[in-house]
C-alpha cells in the first residue's frame, strides 16, 4: 500500500520504516530539512535499537523515502499518518497545534481518490471531529487561494466536492528501547472508526503484523485488532498508560513503608507480581517515572476529566507519588553523608529508561537541580550521553567520558537508570577511586552482595 508518515520523531519514523519493511511504499515527510539530509543518508536522528538496520535495508529497497514537500506525500499516500507531537502544556493540556498544522496541510493538498487519516500521535479525546474539521478547513483554504488567483473554483464545499476521507484513531503502544520490536510483536492494534471501507484499509495495512509474518515466534496467534469507535481508541492509550504510570506509583509507595518497616520490596514485588489478576510488570520500585509518554499522557486525562467535571483523584495521587519519588535518592544521601554542600555525587545513567538517548523528565533532571541546590557537585556518566556527546542542554552537571572517572573522587553514587552494562562495571576499581563509597541503587538493579563485596556501602528503594 502507499503510505504517508508526517512526523518523523519516536513514534513517525519508527511506523514509517517498519511499515517500509513489510513492503509498504512508504514516504516519510519532515519540516526540519538537516533532519531529512540524514535520514535519506540512511542515518537515524535518534537512537532506537535496529531502527537503523531496518531503515537502511527499507530505503534501499526502494520501499522507504524522505521529504520535507507535504504535498508530494499527500500526495502520494492512501493512508496518511499524522505522528507529529502532542507536548504538555503548564495546564497538563495536550499542545496539539502541530496536529492542527499538520492536518490543515493536508487539507490544502488534498485532491481526488478517497484517504484514510490516521492520528498516531497521542490526541485528546474527541480529537477525530476536531481533526476532520482542521482538514476541511484547509481545503477550503486552498479553494479560496484558488479563487484570489483568478483560478476556477467555489468556495463552498458540497458533497459533490468535498474530497473523500475518514479519520482513523490508531494509539501507539511503544516503548522507547524496544519500539521496533514491539511494532512488528504488539500485544493488540487499536483502531478506532465507524466507517467500514476505513478500517478494511488498515487491517490490510497491519495484516503482515496481525498475522505474526514479521514476528519473533511466528508460531503465535494473531494479534488481537480491537475495532471500537474514535473516542474510546483515543481513550484506551491515555487509560493504558495511566494505569502503567499509576502501578509504578503504587510499588513506590509500597517501597517507601517498606523502607520503614523493614521489609524488601523486591520480595513483596515477586510475592504479589505472581498473582496473575496483578502480573509482574511495572512493579519494579525506584525514583519514579519520566519520559515523554507518562507524565503527559496522565496529565492529559486529568485536564480532561477536569473539562468534564470530574476529580480523578486516583490519578492525581500517581502524579503526587511520582513527584515525591525524585527526591528519595536526595533523602538517601543525606542520611549517608549527612551534608550534601561541597560533596561530590556520581550519577550512573541520565536517561528516563535504558536504550534511548531520550532525556525528556527524567528523574536525573530533578536530581541535578536539587544536588546543585544543596550546594553538592554533579558528575554523571551515561552510554549513550557520553559516547555521543549530546548533552541535551544538560547544566549544572559534567558528563564523564567512562564509570572510572565518574567515580573518582565521589563521595557517593546514584545509580539513576538501569542500563544492562551497569551489572558488569568494575565496582572494586570504581570503590577505591571513591572518597566515600556509597551506592544509592535508585532502580534495584545491581546486587546488593557483589557491591557490598566491592567495598560499597549499599542502599537501595525499600530495602
Amino acid at each position: 500500500m502507499r503510505v504517508c508518515v508526517i512526523g518523523t520523531g519516536y513514534v513517525g519514523l519508527v511506523t514509517g520504516a517498519s511499515l517500509a519493511h513489510i513492503g509498504h511504499h512508504v514516504i516519510c515527510v519532515d519540516n526540519n530539512e538537516e533532519k531529512v539530509k540524514l535520514m535519506k543518508a540512511g542515518q537515524s536522528p535518534i537512537y532506537e535499537p535496529g531502527l537503523s538496520e531496518i531503515m537502511q535495508s527499507a530505503s534501499q529497497s526502494g520501499h522507504l523515502e524522505f521529504t520535507t514537500d507535504l504535498g508530494a506525500g499527500v500526495g502520494h499516500g492512501e493512508i496518511l499518518f499524522i505522528a507529529v507531537g502532542t507536548p504538555a502544556l503548564a495546564n497538563g493540556e495536550s499542545d496539539t497545534r502541530y496536529v492542527e498544522a499538520v492536518a490543515r496541510g493536508i487539507g490544502a493538498h488534498l485532491d481526488g481518490g478517497y484517504k484514510v487519516i490516521v492520528n498516531k500521535s497521542t490526541v485528546p479525546i474527541g480529537s477525530g471531529d476536531w481533526v476532520r474539521m482542521i482538514v476541511l478547513d484547509g481545503v477550503l483554504e486552498r479553494r479560496k487561494s484558488l479563487v484570489g488567483a483568478g483560478g476556477v473554483a467555489t468556495e463552498e464545499l458540497t458533497l459533490e466536492t468535498t474530497p473523500q476521507f475518514d479519520v482513523v484513531s490508531n494509539p501507539e503502544f511503544l516503548r522507547e528501547g524496544s519500539a521496533v520490536y514491539d511494532t512488528f510483536n504488539p500485544d493488540r492494534i487499536v483502531l478506532g472508526s465507524t466507517n467500514p471501507k476505513a478500517i478494511a484499509m488498515m487491517q490490510e495495512l497491519y495484516a503482515p503484523i496481525v498475522e505474526r509474518q514479521v514476528a519473533e515466534d511466528k508460531s503465535l496467534p494473531p494479534v488481537p485488532v480491537v475495532v471500537t469507535d474514535i473516542n474510546s481508541a483515543e481513550m484506551i492509550k491515555y487509560a493504558a498508560n495511566a494505569f502503567l504510570a499509576t502501578k509504578i506509583s503504587f510499588i513506590n509507595e509500597v517501597a517507601n513503608i517498606c523502607d520503614r518497616v523493614g521489609a524488601d520490596v523486591t520480595q513483596v514485588s515477586k510475592g504479589i507480581g505472581l498473582d496473575s489478576r496483578i502480573g509482574n510488570k511495572f512493579l519494579q520500585a525506584g525514583i519514579g517515572w519520566g519520559g515523554s509518554c507518562f507524565p503527559k499522557d496522565v496529565s492529559a486525562l486529568i485536564h480532561t476529566a477536569d473539562d468534564y467535571g470530574y476529580d480523578a483523584q486516583l490519578m492525581k495521587a500517581a502524579v503526587s507519588v511520582n513527584q515525591r519519588q525524585r527526591v528519595i535518592a536526595i533523602e538517601k544521601l543525606q542520611q549517608a553523608l549527612k551534608i550534601l554542600k561541597g560533596k561530590t555525587v556520581g550519577l550512573l545513567g541520565l536517561t528516563f529508561k535504558p536504550d534511548t538517548d531520550d532525556m525528556r523528565d527524567a528523574p536525573a533532571l530533578n536530581l541535578i537541580e536539587q544536588l546543585n541546590r544543596l550546594g553538592a557537585k554533579v558528575k554523571a556518566y551515561d552510554p549513550i550521553v557520553s559516547s555521543t556527546g549530546m548533552r541535551h542542554g544538560l547544566t549544572g552537571v559534567m558528563v564523564e567520558t567512562d564509570p572510572e572517572r565518574l567515580a573518582d573522587g565521589c563521595d557517593a553514587l546514584v545509580l539513576v537508570t538501569d542500563w544492562q552494562q551497569f551489572q558488569t562495571l568494575d565496582y572494586s576499581k570504581m570503590s577505591k577511586l571513591m572518597n566515600n563509597p556509597v551506592m544509592i541503587d535508585g532502580r534495584n538493579f545491581l546486587n546488593r552482595k557483589e557491591l557490598e563485596s566491592a567495598g560499597f556501602q549499599y542502599i537501595g528503594v525499600g530495602r
